[in-house]
């Protein structure tokens, strides 16, 4: 079996997908039991200089809807930004989860050593091989923000370990 991005790719976009789902669920309900806002969860760091938890999961939707919406030259989806609610960073999971499976996955996999020139802010662009576009910026930013969100939870308390993100491995398990 020949490996290509789409079937790399994707399903390890979904299984960090159903990370961030389960991880807001948890979240959801220890607020619920604790009598916390949620805003207090949305709007913690781990540091002074990271970004809050929000914007972590805006960040690992964004970066693999956005990049491989690029990659297979469809058009680049706008996201609001402006989550204030599990239920909401929910819905924005499952917005991102349709974009990306409903991109053609022949054009994901086209020419991977070919070149894509990706603007990363307003004067900055830079080209990548199309397979590298995906490995060395689309998925370690997904896996990044994914981690920083669950540290950011775990610090706040919420009792969820490697299996919580590892959630994807279950499929896999007999029994």
């Amino acid at each position: 079996m020949t490996t290509t991005i789409s079937s790399s790719v994707l399903p390890a976009v979904n299984n960090m997908f159903a990370t961030l789902d389960n991880l807001l669920v948890k979240a959801a309900e220890r607020c619920e039991a604790t009598k916390v806002e949620q805003s207090v969860y949305l709007d913690w760091r781990m540091a002074p200089d990271m970004f809050p938890l929000a914007t972590q999961f805006r960040f690992a939707t964004e970066i693999p809807a956005r990049g491989l919406c690029r990659l297979a030259g469809a058009d680049i989806p706008s996201f609001a930004d402006n989550e204030s609610s599990f239920e909401e960073l929910r819905a924005r999971i499952e917005k991102a989860r349709k974009i990306i499976g409903d991109l053609d996955a022949a054009a994901l996999d086209a020419d991977p050593g070919s070149e894509i020139t990706v603007p990363m802010g307003p004067e900055l662009k830079v080209t990548f091989a199309r397979e590298a576009f995906v490995h060395e910026w689309i998925m370690p930013n997904l896996y990044f923000h994914v981690t920083a969100a669950y540290l950011i939870l775990r610090r706040l308390g919420l009792d969820v370990g490697k299996k919580d993100y590892l959630i994807g491995l279950a499929r896999h398990i007999e029994g």
